[in-house]
């Protein structure tokens, strides 16, 4: 793997000259955030027309705004990404940020069998990775491990739950994972995520994790999926393991929310079909040389992604400045790193390349979480800064 700031290059989509692209830009000469347009390869500051991107998800017309506000030009994609990484970025010139800020950030588990089949391991292992590959058998061989045509809720579903609480093999990962209800659960707060070449954060506690690439759907007050971007939902999952009721510890920790490059918002050309078909790459390479490659595909989703934002965003449930939602992922990497039968797990240094076609390229490197830039910039100091530039109406 080449240095991380040349890792992260290229970000956008293959079609980005007919993409609506709008993410959010760090100006050391304003000391704070603005929105951006990305056009022809470079980035627009439309922060005078749309000063969050709350406030551009809320607009009736988000992607007419992005492809017509007019805005000062800050630079390439390619310069303005350079200046991302920590490690090289000179801090009097722009670098890219997470493309939400406002909005809550919400993530749905067990969306997809295999993912759903590796919850219940964790579960029985109680974070035990040396346990997992026996148990992986166990479970294959009661359950099974191809659910896709099985739909979460259905009377089908029903009755697989009564054989096998029969058998003494029910979880509650297979609940939400065959059973009505969706969990939906809070990935961090508004304004924690960190964006692309930038590092992501592993509580060095843990001992046995995983990136989790995903789809994330932007979402309006009103339950209006608006665009999409990439995400890495890093998951500690020894933690998880050792009880679901963790699930905080192991899912909201500092820079465990990667989120980027940009967020593809939908038009004529790009909707909710395509994300349907979108199927999402991973690369993990560490300094000891060891690759990781895996794939998830969202046409294996066993709930389509209009009814977990149906159920994230109701008459029962409120956001008043939007959310995101991680789709989740049919990828869980078994791969032993070291040992035989010790799996997967992070190592400080990996590089994390998440991509698909249509949405770019989002690339971290992965780091104890104490090590990582500190989370300082909140909801209020971003009002405050706005105020100072004049920009609350």
């Amino acid at each position: 793997m080449s240095q991380f700031s040349d890792a992260a290059q290229p970000a956008l989509p293959d079609d980005a000259a007919s993409a609506t692209l709008a993410g959010r830009v760090w100006r050391p000469d304003l000391g704070g955030p603005s929105v951006v347009a990305v056009r022809d390869g470079a980035v627009f500051d439309i922060s005078h027309h749309a000063p969050t991107m709350r406030g551009l998800c809320e607009s009736a017309d988000p992607a007419a705004t992005v492809r017509e506000a007019e805005g000062e030009r800050l630079g390439s994609v390619a310069d303005i990404l350079t200046n991302t990484p920590p490690d090289t970025r000179n801090p009097n010139r722009p670098w890219l940020l997470a493309p939400i800020d406002l909005q809550a950030v919400k993530a749905a588990g067990v969306t997809f069998a295999i993912s759903m089949l590796e919850r219940v391991i964790e579960e029985r292992a109680r974070g035990d990775l040396h346990a997992a590959a026996a148990i992986r058998a166990e479970v294959t061989r009661l359950v099974g491990d191809d659910f896709a045509m099985l739909k979460p809720g259905s009377p089908q579903a029903a009755e697989l739950k009564q054989v096998l609480i029969a058998q003494g093999a029910w979880s509650q990962y297979l609940e939400v994972g065959i059973g009505p209800d969706a969990e939906i659960f809070t990935k961090c707060q508004p304004m924690a995520s960190v964006g692309t070449a930038t590092d992501a954060g592993i509580h060095p506690a843990s001992a046995w994790n995983n990136p989790e690439p995903e789809v994330v759907l932007a979402v309006s007050s009103t339950g209006c999926i608006v665009g999409a971007t990439l995400g890495n939902d890093v998951n500690l999952r020894d933690v998880e393991g050792r009880s679901a009721l963790l699930l905080g510890k192991a899912k909201d920790n500092n820079a465990s929310c990667a989120i980027g490059p940009f967020l593809r918002l939908f038009d004529a050309g790009f909707t909710l079909d395509d994300i349907r078909r979108t199927t999402v790459t991973l690369h993990v390479e560490g300094e000891d040389g060891f690759v990781l490659q895996g794939s998830s595909s969202i046409a294996k989703i066993s709930r389509d992604p209009a009814d977990l934002v149906a159920q994230m965003v109701n008459a029962h449930h409120r956001y008043p400045d939007g959310a995101v939602l991680f789709l989740g992922t049919m990828f869980a990497p078994v791969e032993d790193r070291d040992a035989p039968g010790q799996g997967f797990t992070h190592k400080s240094g990996d590089i994390v390349i998440i991509a698909a076609p249509k949405l770019g390229r989002l690339v971290n490197r992965m780091r104890p979480t104490d090590e990582c830039e500190p989370w300082t910039f909140g909801a209020g100091a971003l009002m405050r800064n706005l105020a100072v530039r004049g920009l609350l109406h």
